[in-house]
C-alpha cells in the first residue's frame, strides 16, 4: 500500500449525527492518533442525544477512546432520523464547530451513508470545512450500504480489540440491537485489514487531498 504521511496534528474535529456514530466508525482512529499525539485537541461535536443518558454514554466513551487528549464534546438535542427536518440547527451546529477550531484532520460520516442524518451531516461538513481534510467513515448497517473505500488507517491488534470492548462498555443502551457486538465491529475491521494488507484497520472514504509532492 503507498502511505501519505500527515505534518504535524495540533488539533481535530470529529461529527456524528448520533451518540456512538464516532465511536464505531473511528474509535480505533481516535486511539491511535490521541496514543500518538498527547494532547491533542479533539472537539467533537455530536447532533442528538442530549440530556439523554445517551449523552452521558457518549462523553464516557470519547474519554476513553481520546486518552490524553485536550477534549472538548458537544451534545446537541436534535431528534434521531430527523436531520433533513432540522437542517438550519444541524446548519448552525456545524458552523459554530467551525468557529471554534481550524482542525488539521476532520473525521465525518462519509456522503453515501444511506442514513439520512448521517448522509445530511456528511453534505454539510465541506460547507463549512472547504480547505480541510475530511475523512467520511463508515457504520455497519441493515441498509447494507458498505461501499469501496479509498483510505485505511491500520489498527494493530490490541487497539481493535480496546476499541470493540469500549463500545460494549460504555454504550449499554445499544447491547439490545443485533448489530450491536464484538463480531460485527471486528469483523469489518478484520475485512478493511484485508484490503490494506493489515490485520485490522477502519476505513474511510476522501472526497479531495491535496498533494505537495515537492514539499514545498
Amino acid at each position: 500500500m503507498i502511505g501519505l504521511l500527515p505534518g504535524a496534528l495540533r488539533g481535530i474535529a470529529a461529527v456524528g449525527a448520533h451518540c456512538d456514530d464516532l465511536a464505531i466508525g473511528a474509535g480505533g482512529t481516535l486511539l491511535t492518533l490521541c496514543a500518538a499525539h498527547p494532547g491533542l485537541r479533539v472537539e467533537a461535536l455530536v447532533l442528538s442525544g442530549g440530556g439523554t443518558e445517551r449523552e452521558d454514554e457518549e462523553r464516557e466513551a470519547l474519554a476513553s477512546l481520546c486518552p490524553g487528549a485536550d477534549l472538548r464534546v458537544t451534545v446537541g438535542k436534535m431528534p434521531d432520523g430527523r436531520l433533513p427536518a432540522h437542517w438550519d440547527e444541524a446548519k448552525r451546529a456545524v458552523e459554530d464547530l467551525r468557529a471554534a477550531i481550524s482542525p488539521d484532520l476532520i473525521l465525518a460520516p462519509h456522503p453515501g451513508d444511506a442514513h439520512q442524518d448521517h448522509r445530511g451531516l456528511a453534505e454539510l461538513v465541506p460547507t463549512a470545512f472547504r480547505d480541510h481534510l475530511v475523512l467520511g467513515y463508515e457504520i455497519a448497517k441493515w441498509d447494507g450500504d458498505l461501499g469501496r473505500p479509498n483510505a485505511y488507517q491500520p489498527l494493530v491488534p490490541a487497539v481493535a480489540e480496546a476499541k470493540a470492548a469500549l463500545l460494549w462498555e460504555h454504550y449499554p443502551s445499544q447491547r439490545r440491537r443485533s448489530w450491536f457486538d464484538r463480531e460485527a465491529f471486528l469483523g469489518l475491521a478484520r475485512i478493511r485489514g484485508i484490503e490494506c494488507q493489515a490485520r485490522y484497520a477502519e476505513a474511510f472514504y476522501l472526497r479531495k487531498l491535496t498533494l505537495d509532492l515537492a514539499g514545498g
